[in-house]
């Protein structure tokens, strides 16, 4: 499917989908409490569907209540040796240590993308846990067999922090405490998210506040079922937030800036460029002003990347983000991606430099472009149509389902005519 943005002004309000990262990771936690777990706002999108598809294969029963409402009846028991992940990394890296909780083999099968991506940060530690790995030299597919152990090991945090994530949740549930140590850990206010949603499910992890270098997770601890509504995603808010930056005004409620998620970070970004911005208890609103240059560090929001690059595209001068080297395993080489599309539209990106982005702003230039089947470079690509002298045609748009499947539609619904 091909989308064609051309100049526009904005105003209006939208609802983004709710945290996809905040649903896979209570959809996993669903699973692994006995008994009736109640998730409300939940947005199906591809992501979601393919945790949802992991935790049947896993023993879980789904029911849909209505069409943003699912209970979860809970209870750890594969009735299939395969889960599919389909292009999720975060299902991938949550889902592996909890099969690795079963004496049953199963193998993790991923597609698209999502098999080039690197997974043997997971292979050594869970090994080192007793559980029987054989990996496809790095990536997917993937095969382990439990039961998973505790004990003392350590990780690399430096790629990402989703593997992090899994080891907390499945660890609970292994007979021995652990003491995990991490090395370089990265993106830390998704780590707070999994300790927090654990929480709400009745278990502890601790670790020192501020310090995401040791954990200790008790062995032996269970789950509970719980009645949860899942928040509004900020990675979806801030590529609208930014459209009322570049081109008029954008309110996003059912968000607030008291979240977990770590891309809350986008307001800081948007006060640096001098956008209006106010900020309510569940909503934020973004009005156009003169736009300059700034610096951001988004190596624990990376996921923010072509939502800033949107951003600096329309600021006066050269802005500079760092964080490139969190961009190498995404969807696409994100960084790369951007310098490629934003090219094409006359705007000049410089990734020459180590761990850095450098962007200077100019007037965005009608042009065939290509997502790359990466749904945040659509979305960026979009938003930054709305300052084109002409039409911007993005390739391969609907990727957009993996996280935001109305976005097109929410865009096109504040877009004045």
């Amino acid at each position: 499917m091909d989308k064609y943005v051309s100049l526009g002004s904005v105003k209006g309000t939208i609802t983004p989908p709710s945290s996809k990262s905040y649903a896979q990771r209570a959809i996993a936690l669903a699973l692994l409490a006995k008994g009736r777990t109640v998730l409300r706002n939940i947005e199906f999108c591809k992501d979601t569907r393919s945790a949802l598809k992991c935790i049947e294969a896993l023993g879980a029963k789904v029911e849909y209540l209505d069409e943003s409402t699912i209970a979860i009846e809970g209870g750890l028991n594969p009735l299939s040796n395969t889960l599919y992940v389909g292009e999720s990394g975060l299902a991938t890296r949550l889902f592996t240590p909890i099969a690795s909780l079963n004496r049953t083999p199963i193998t993790v099968q991923g597609e698209g993308t999502l098999l080039y991506r690197p997974m043997t940060m997971m292979v050594d530690p869970l090994r080192q846990l007793g559980v029987t790995v054989r990996d496809g030299g790095g990536f997917l597919p993937i095969e382990v067999q439990g039961p998973i152990h505790g004990g003392e090991i350590c990780v690399d945090g430096s790629i990402s922090s989703q593997f992090i994530t899994g080891l907390l949740l499945a660890l609970p549930l292994a007979e021995e405490d652990t003491t995990l140590h991490v090395d370089s850990p990265v993106s830390t206010p998704y780590i707070d998210m999994t300790i927090d949603t654990a929480r709400r499910f009745g278990i502890e992890i601790m670790h020192n506040e501020g310090d995401y270098s040791e954990f200790f997770i008790k062995g032996g601890q269970q789950y509970t079922p719980t009645d949860l509504a899942i928040e509004g995603d900020w990675s979806g808010a801030s590529t609208m937030l930014v459209a009322g930056a570049i081109a008029g005004e954008v309110t996003v409620k059912n968000i607030s800036t008291l979240s977990k998620q770590a891309d809350t970070a986008i307001c800081h970004a948007l006060e640096r460029a001098g956008a209006g911005i106010i900020i309510e208890q569940d909503s934020v609103t973004v009005s156009k002003r003169p736009l300059r240059a700034f610096e951001f560090d988004a190596t624990n929001s990376p996921d923010l990347f072509p939502a800033l690059a949107a951003l600096a595209a329309a600021a006066e001068g050269e802005s500079v983000i760092i964080g490139t080297e969190r961009l190498r395993h995404k969807e696409s080489d994100r960084a790369e991606t951007i310098r490629q599309e934003y090219e094409k539209l006359g705007i000049e990106v410089d990734i020459s430099e180590d761990n850095i982005m450098k962007i200077r702003g100019g007037k965005i230039h009608p042009a065939q472009t290509f997502s790359h089947d990466d749904h945040r470079i659509a979305m960026s690509l979009a938003v930054t149509a709305l300052r084109s002298t002409g039409e911007i045609k993005i390739e391969n748009a609907e990727c957009v389902e993996k996280s935001y499947p109305t976005f097109f539609e929410d865009l096109e619904s504040i877009i004045l005519r």
